[in-house]
């Protein structure tokens, strides 16, 4: 059969691709499937265990399915699959037990009206037990009196993996919005259940060493409220209460050690967040860090066995791991050794009986590659592939590098550059990232800066101030500065840029999604000098729109949101009117007569589909050079393949016509 086809070739000791071999003979542009469709290959995990692997994936055009490798005879048995959906979600109860979900990647937001159902099944195809319904889709056991219903979801902790128990969550919703969120013990076998008791408005919970419900994080009003389960009374007490938006206090439980540890993200009045150990004696964050990054906050992952603390995954300018454990340290330095172009990131099993562990390998040329790696006979075995069309060796290189914005603030960017394009005086695309409250990229390979420098152009991703993981203060700077100074920002990463040689200046186009989209709007009307074009899709037109909305269609931009974070953050639609029109690309429309490519998804409810008709309704009136699409089951950007597929050959089109080898000379 396919699969174990797949695996038997891959058995073969592995060396990831290096970059700077041999260039192959010249060949056609890399294909634009390769950067955007689907993975055929797109997870792996360990049982408790390391003897058995649960992998997802897939033959060419087919849907996903999970699979169980034996990893003493490299037996591979398909466990589960269905004839309409994908599967979901996925993790190990026990060592003979798997949790796992549905998903559709053949529909669109606009065609989902479905929920993933939870279902359970032994690693040897035994004992399928359906859970939880899958919304429009009963599909029921015949022996099963009644199921769960369709809102409830697993877990992203694995939990105690050590019985056929597992804790699932069950939102509740109000008019569509999110309310709290119930926790149910639940039996993957029988499918019995019990309810935990929590603290009101709770949203997330914590599971400790034990897999026991240990913290729970809760809303009330505009305030995020921490919650402990006492151990010695079983009672939930308050640890913290605090802003969820405006302030620099309070902190975010991470995950328990295997001593009971708890450990926390916090800036105890510092720029940068770090790591720390909370105190339950004292109730307060320690005052010295277990870790500390100079130039990032913190953003990572605790990692441990059952009985020993290994050390934090996290993220500075790149995925890394920093191990505390001696024997892991030298394990990475092996691991290193053999596959010195890549990062590699090595996942070990909580009770491990056997010598595997699994690898994760990338970098800004190569898409993520997993492995088996045979810690005492050295061998690795490939597993699976995420993008295996790409060859790294016509991907291009992406660095870090920072630029003095006009107030003299230090903004880091992304620069990638075609592999063979020689750095200098190339066509560019500035592309914005979305959010805008978050951090835009971090090193390594993504599909849509790869495939523009694929096609010839240089590709810059300015973290614009009010961009997280670069300190508070750069985060705070960029409040209600939407369309000024975070506005300035990209403007003055575009200029730095020319005035390195690394751009033509008549060659720049502007480009992005969500707040993306709106970042290129207005870098039109901004700074009509520095760009020739833009690219916006799925992007906000006007602020106040995402305040007050349109009878057209509905909004999932939350209430609390709404009155708690966006007049902080973005501005208050009664004090700010004035500004909002003077940054609204709906307002200025007129001012925007550069060619301009625009895509929006019609059930979209982040950014509702009247953005885009209002807006492109606007600028066409003196804007003649307006392609305009709808993808009308899209929702906020493009879930399905064909879709990805038709926008980015729209804007490889667009750009060479605009700045590229098609444009007038």
């Amino acid at each position: 059969m396919f699969l174990q086809r797949l695996f038997v070739l891959a058995l073969f000791p592995f060396v990831l691709t290096v970059a700077g071999a041999a260039p192959a003979a010249p060949s056609p542009l890399p294909p634009v499937e390769g950067f955007f469709d689907n993975p055929g290959f797109s997870g792996a995990v360990l049982s408790p265990d390391a003897t058995f692997l649960a992998v997802r994936t897939s033959k060419p055009g087919g849907r996903d399915m999970l699979a169980v490798v034996d990893l003493s005879s490299m037996a591979i048995k398909v466990v589960a699959n269905f004839g309409d959906t994908d599967i979901g979600q996925f993790a190990w109860v026990n060592n003979e037990r798997l949790l796992f979900t549905s998903a559709d990647k053949q529909l669109g937001d606009g065609d989902i009206d479905f929920a993933p159902g939870l279902y359970a099944v032994n690693r040897d195809g035994s004992y399928f037990r359906q859970l939880a319904e899958r919304r429009d889709h009963f599909v029921r056991e015949r022996s099963m009196r009644e199921l769960l219903p369709w809102h409830t979801f697993m877990l992203s902790q694995p939990g105690a993996q050590n019985s056929e128990w597992v804790y699932v969550a069950s939102p509740n919703y109000a008019s569509r919005e999110l309310r709290d969120v119930d926790l149910l013990r639940l039996n993957t076998l029988t499918g019995r259940t019990a309810g935990i008791e929590r603290p009101p408005g709770t949203r997330e919970f914590l599971l400790d060493q034990k897999g026991e419900p240990r913290i729970a994080s809760a809303v009330d009003g505009g305030d995020s409220v921490i919650w402990y389960r006492d151990p010695q009374t079983d009672k939930w007490r308050k640890l913290a209460q605090f802003s969820l938006f405006s302030g620099r206090g309070g902190f975010t439980p991470v995950a328990f050690g295997p001593d009971g540890t708890l450990f926390v993200e916090a800036r105890m009045n510092a720029d940068k967040s770090a790591l720390y150990r909370y105190d339950f004696a004292a109730n307060a964050v320690e005052k010295t860090p277990v870790l500390r990054v100079a130039d990032f906050d913190f953003d990572g992952a605790v990692l441990a066995t059952a009985n020993r603390l290994l050390g934090v995954r996290l993220k500075t300018d790149a995925d890394t791991t920093e191990w505390f454990d001696p024997a892991m340290k030298a394990l990475q330095a092996r691991v290193d050794a053999r596959l010195p172009a890549t990062v590699n990131l090595i996942s070990v099993a909580p009770r491990a009986q056997t010598p595997w562990v699994l690898v994760q390998s990338h970098s800004d040329q190569q898409p993520r590659v997993t492995t088996l790696f045979n810690t005492e006979t050295g061998v690795f075995n490939k597993v699976g592939e995420a993008h295996a069309q790409i060859d790294p060796a016509r991907m291009g290189r992406q660095d870090l590098v920072r630029f003095k914005a006009r107030d003299g603030r230090s903004i880091p960017a992304w620069l990638t550059l075609p592999h063979d394009g020689g750095g200098k005086n190339l066509p560019m695309v500035v592309l914005v990232h979305g959010g805008p409250y978050v951090r835009g990229s971090v090193w390594g390979w993504h599909a849509d800066a790869q495939f523009l420098a694929s096609r010839g152009y240089a590709v810059l991703e300015p973290e614009f101030r009010g961009s997280t993981g670069y300190g508070f203060d750069h985060f705070k700077a960029g409040w209600k500065q939407w369309g000024l100074a975070m506005q300035d920002d990209v403007a003055d990463a575009t200029r730095w840029a020319i005035a390195g040689g690394v751009a033509d200046p008549k060659r720049i186009c502007i480009a992005g999604a969500s707040y993306g989209g709106y970042a290129t709007l207005m870098g039109l009307v901004n700074d009509p000098d520095l760009y020739r074009c833009g690219v916006d899709w799925v992007g906000v037109t006007d602020i106040e729109l995402l305040f007050n909305g349109h009878w057209s269609a509905s909004s999932d931009v939350s209430e609390i949101w709404k009155r708690y974070g966006m007049p902080v953050l973005v501005g208050d639609p009664a004090t700010d009117h004035a500004k909002f029109q003077a940054t609204s690309p709906l307002a200025q429309a007129s001012r925007i007569t550069q060619p301009l490519l625009l895509a929006y998804g019609g059930a979209d409810r982040r950014v509702p589909i009247y953005h885009g008709k209002k807006f492109y309704a606007a600028v066409k009136v003196n804007n003649p050079n307006v392609e305009y699409v709808e993808y009308g089951e899209e929702g906020h950007g493009w879930a399905l393949p064909k879709n990805r597929f038709d926008f980015w050959r729209r804007v490889e089109r667009f750009l060479d016509k605009q700045i590229g080898a098609g444009r007038p000379q």
